[in-house]
């Protein structure tokens, strides 16, 4: 009964595969590539990686004139979502280095989305990117605190780093120096060509 069962199993395998071949393709499993996985050292060894990209938190904010933006706004670039406020001093801490990352590769496939949660909204935070001379970080207004809640955040700050495609790929929860060649190691390796998957490979076998 055993062996019957054995040979069923063989021959539908055996079908799949004549089946398979005959339209051109074949499905063959692979390992994990190393290259999947940036680098994580220094300042970055706090950084969480996912084992699995997720889906970004939904939702949206203001700009500083009180305009909605949806986070999907952003697709297609790597997103450094920043949040914090300016009575976080951790917060306060950071932005002159986020400021920084942003001087030195922000542009048309990266940004920084730096979310702030204050109640006041643009009351609070314009003096204070004043008192910083903050001019090039790009500042969005959470007043209602809606978005960060709907992140996960568990304290500010906390930055959430999402790939071209929409993605979250892993978080920091702290400051951390974003002008450091860690985290500049880390974004890049998000900004380069997309490597072939670990996952299963697709091979033309003819036709």
């Amino acid at each position: 009964m055993m062996d019957r069962v054995r040979g069923l199993r063989i021959w539908v395998l055996g079908v799949a595969l004549l089946a398979t071949a005959a339209i051109g393709w074949v499905v063959i499993a692979g390992p994990l590539a190393a290259g999947d996985r940036p680098p994580l050292t220094g300042q970055m060894r706090k950084f969480t990686l996912h084992e699995a990209p997720r889906p970004a938190p939904e939702g949206g904010f203001q700009d500083r004139e009180g305009k909605r933006v949806p986070l999907g706004q952003f697709l297609g670039q790597v997103v450094l979502v920043n949040l914090w406020a300016t009575w976080c001093a951790p917060c306060v801490e950071e932005m002159p280095s986020l400021e920084r990352l942003q001087a030195s590769l922000g542009g048309k496939d990266f940004t920084i989305i730096a979310v702030s949660s204050d109640r006041a909204g643009n009351k609070a935070v314009t003096p204070f990117l004043e008192k910083l001379a903050l001019k090039l970080l790009p500042i969005y207004l959470d007043p209602d605190s809606s978005f960060t809640r709907g992140t996960g955040a568990r304290g500010l700050p906390t930055s959430i780093l999402i790939d071209r495609d929409g993605r979250e790929v892993g978080r920091l929860e702290g400051a951390a120096a974003w002008d450091s060649p860690e985290a500049a190691a880390l974004i890049r390796h998000y900004l380069a060509p997309a490597k072939p998957s670990g996952g299963p490979a697709v091979i033309k076998t003819g036709g």
